[in-house]
């Protein structure tokens, strides 16, 4: 079996539904199990609707309707009958999910969140595997949350490996195209759950793990792994091969081209990833798998940006010592801030964090009664593996250096610019 993932841009509109249809026609679509994330910016339209709903804004029902109007649109570029199946399961999706808007009683944000977005991962499969369909290429449709079950952590669930192993061996390896959602699953009281933004790629991994996949492959508009993020950086290159242990570590510093959390099931059982570009889909791309670190070995540029660096002080002048850093790190933990990096020194404590949950104010009031509090919003935090004197000069040219830590391999620093 081989695992293939698809992101949102590549099936943004019809024309990208069309483009996986050729992709496979290329590279083969016979025991593959196919990963499909909601179309184009739809969890983006879809979390208008929640801030909508929760508001009790009168554009909620406009929001709703931009939703289904780009959906339909898509559905009558790619079918010329009306009249087919896919119309009906569609609408029929579209009214599960406005009847959840109306009947919820929930207040609690995550809970809803997840109930509402993963709805276009729903809209964006039905409507995949019936074009697949359309076409000749024979497609099953499968819910995910059937198959991957987790706890009730809404909007970061952790999944329960034990069932969620035995629920996919279920599917074995059939000569067909199975096609499910990324980034979707379900608790044990059948609630949707979701693993975390960008959790598409997690997703494959969890097949690929509980199915002893031959590989995962991760479509994107993009010809492969980069040593930087193009967007950010001039003459980014294509790292033609990157071992389990450095993609690891690009990833857990924030290279986004693939999930942190995907790794790690794929190296237990030394499955291959690959990212490749769905536009030129025959080029071999980037080899995540046993071997040379990096190929070829070039400094990796990451930056996060939007961060907050937090810094905080004894107010009387006292050691910063194990006992407070404990505290520290357990209210970080508990309003659920992510931390990319830490500085301390006899009676200072500097953390750069993540506000994934719109937590940080929370923290800071709690925070204050203890210590002397300062912090800088809208940082960026640069990360350079296997970095060098030029690479370091270019990360820092044109800006204020707030914070700067080295090791032997990586070099990271928190600017204001």
């Amino acid at each position: 079996m081989r695992i293939f993932k698809f992101g949102g841009a590549s099936v943004k509109d019809a024309d990208g539904v069309k483009n996986v249809f050729d992709v496979l026609q290329k590279v083969g679509y016979e025991e593959v199990l196919l990963i499909v994330s909601a179309m184009g910016k739809t969890t983006n339209a879809l979390e208008v609707v929640i801030k909508n709903y929760f508001e009790k804004s009168p554009d909620l029902n406009a929001s709703i309707q931009e939703v289904k109007k780009y959906h339909n649109q898509i559905l009558l570029d790619l079918f010329e009958d009306e009249n087919h199946d896919v119309f009906y399961d569609v609408n029929e999706h579209f009214a599960d999910f406005e009847y959840f808007i109306r009947s919820n009683k929930s207040p609690n944000y995550n809970f809803v969140y997840d109930q509402i977005v993963s709805y276009g991962e729903i809209f964006s499969t039905t409507i995949l595997s019936h074009y697949m369909n359309y076409r000749g290429i024979q497609s099953q449709w499968i819910d995910v949350r059937n198959y991957i079950k987790t706890d009730n952590t809404y909007r970061d669930a952790n999944v329960n490996w034990e069932i969620t192993q035995k629920a996919i061996a279920k599917i074995g390896k059939k000569k067909q195209l199975f096609v499910t959602q990324g980034f979707v699953g379900s608790d044990e009281n059948g609630f949707t759950t979701t693993l975390g933004r960008e959790g598409s790629d997690y997703t494959a991994a969890i097949f690929a793990y509980c199915l002893n996949a031959e590989s995962v492959t991760i479509w994107k508009d993009v010809p492969g792994v980069m040593n930087a993020d193009p967007r950010y950086f001039e003459n980014a290159t294509l790292l033609n091969q990157i071992s389990y242990r450095e993609a690891i570590e690009l990833a857990f510093y924030g290279a986004s081209v693939i999930h942190p959390k995907t790794l790690q099931p794929l190296q237990k059982k030394e499955i291959p990833l690959y990212v490749k570009s769905f536009i030129n889909p025959l080029l071999a791309g980037t080899s995540v798998a046993k071997g040379e670190d990096l190929e070829p070995k070039l400094p990796c540029f990451i930056v996060k940006k939007n961060q907050l660096l937090l810094s905080l002080s004894s107010i009387d002048f006292s050691f910063i010592m194990e006992e407070n850093i404990s505290e520290i790190f357990a209210l970080l933990h508990q309003f659920k801030i992510k931390v990319s990096l830490i500085q301390n020194s006899a009676i200072s404590f500097s953390v750069c964090v993540e506000d994934k949950f719109n937590n940080f104010q929370e923290l800071v009031k709690i925070l204050s009664k203890k210590f002397k509090v300062s912090y800088n919003e809208n940082v960026s935090l640069y990360t350079v593996r296997h970095f060098d004197e030029k690479a370091m000069k270019m990360v820092e040219k044109n800006k204020t250096v707030l914070l700067r830590q080295m090791s032997r391999e990586t070099l990271q620093v928190v600017t204001k610019e």
